[in-house]
């Protein structure tokens, strides 16, 4: 599935957040060769949910905690996000997510 995508920064990112949508999610994530799954979509919907709420992109910390809740103790949750987006919270997973290039934060 792809969709036409709105106006992107240099590096691939979205100037707008709020033009994202999960359709165009899937054509980002498939310039990144992620195929997403249930883990992907979890992680980018509670970035969402962050954004909406706080006007601006939750930093790794926030998503490996998510991803430790939802995965439990046993877990290495910081670990798995780095699986999930092999390139970087930044590089893919904020991308994907439809955030704005982020200038510098913690990455976990």
């Amino acid at each position: 599935m792809t969709s036409t995508l709105p106006a992107l920064d240099g590096e691939g990112y979205l100037i707008e957040p709020k033009d994202w949508d999960e359709a165009i999610a899937l054509t980002l994530a498939a310039r990144e060769q992620i195929d997403l799954g249930p883990e992907h979509w979890d992680v980018i919907r509670f970035m969402r949910a962050y954004y909406e709420e706080r006007q601006i992109a939750p930093d790794a910390r926030h998503a490996i905690r998510r991803l430790q809740q939802r995965l439990g103790p046993n877990i290495d949750a910081r670990r798995r996000l780095f699986e999930l987006f092999p390139y970087g919270y930044v590089a893919q997973a904020c991308k994907i997510a439809g955030m704005k290039r982020p200038r510098a934060w913690s990455t976990g």
